[in-house]
């Protein structure tokens, strides 16, 4: 089995280097860096997290807590932080809640020793005055701490807009339950897309209460004669999977008759076609979280707002 002697020597640096390459400190020459990952590669090295810790008064560990219905995303949120957390030696403690109650009796558990950082990832419920130091908020509705992730739903909502407008969909439906404390800023961004193409708001095309997908749909579809719509706006690829298969009982076609998109993931199933998307970057925000992590700093994440990228089928089939 390998040793630390045995990776600085084929790195060509000192012990301390390599400690402080494995424990993500600061102030070590790139050059530096990069030998030792080659070396800790090459040589199979696993450190012993054991007496690590006792030495650095950490534990290596950041916890998550999951709070995100939406499993395809939850998947691509852990992929991704397991991902970049692995590159700096630091391992990924998983808990999930479902209420503010749940998230605190996590964070008890979490903070007692066992993390250094924890990450609360997807809550749609109010989690402000914690009263934890140290916590990062990720795709969470509101809340008072300076360190969090946030999407720029407006940004989203005008670029599918624009879109939609650009391949000749005009009369274009939302449907966007505030479940996920977004709405507002969705239909700021469908309002201003609207205004900058020079067409009408309806707000009978528009449905942000607590009304479920299916319920406004069927509501579309019952008035469909005064209510003329040839594209539809949902918040996620679930919200477009429940459309899609909707609209198709009532033989309507997609994208035919009605182009589906989705403000955050795209469906990728069997029968179901593949629409135009708003996607947001896992990598681009676990790289992100690992940075703040290993800098300490508040300049570093802050609010950070995170924008998506137009995905069209297209673009999947070249």
């Amino acid at each position: 089995m390998s040793t630390i002697n045995d990776v600085s020597r084929l790195a060509g640096v000192s012990k301390a280097t390599v400690s402080r390459v494995l424990s993500g400190s600061r102030g070590v020459k790139e050059a530096s860096r990069l030998a030792v990952l080659k070396a800790v590669e090459e040589l199979n090295y696993r450190p012993n997290v054991i007496a690590q810790s006792l030495l650095s008064q950490t534990t290596g560990c950041i916890g998550v807590i999951c709070a995100q219905d939406n499993i395809n995303q939850t998947t691509g949120y852990l992929y991704a932080l397991e991902k970049h957390l692995s590159q700096h030696q630091k391992h990924l403690l998983l808990r999930f809640a479902n209420s503010r109650s749940e998230v605190i009796s996590a964070l008890d558990e979490l903070t007692c020793g066992l993390c250094d950082d924890v990450l609360i990832i997807g809550a749609r419920f109010p989690l402000n005055n914690l009263g934890y130091d140290d916590v990062i908020l990720v795709d969470c509705v509101e809340a008072d701490t300076p360190n969090s992730i946030q999407f720029d739903h407006a940004f989203a909502a005008e670029t599918a807009c624009n879109y939609l407008i650009s391949q000749g969909r005009r009369q274009i439906a939302l449907i966007h339950p505030d479940v996920s404390g977004s709405a507002e800023r969705v239909l700021l961004g469908y309002k201003h897309a609207l205004e900058n193409n020079f067409l009408p708001f309806n707000r009978n095309l528009v449905f942000m209460d607590a009304t479920s997908a299916s319920v406004a749909l069927q509501v579309l579809l019952n008035n469909a004669s005064t209510l003329n719509f040839n594209a539809l706006l949902v918040a996620d690829e679930q919200e477009a999977q429940r459309v899609i298969t909707q609209l198709q009982a009532f033989n309507k076609s997609v994208p035919g008759d009605i182009m589906v998109f989705s403000l955050a993931g795209s469906v990728h199933l069997p029968g179901i076609p593949t629409i135009p998307a708003i996607e947001y970057s896992m990598d681009a925000m676990a790289a992100r979280i690992v940075s703040w992590l290993s800098e300490k700093t508040q300049d570093v994440l802050g609010a950070c707002v995170l924008r998506g990228d137009l995905i069209i089928p297209d673009m999947r089939q070249r």
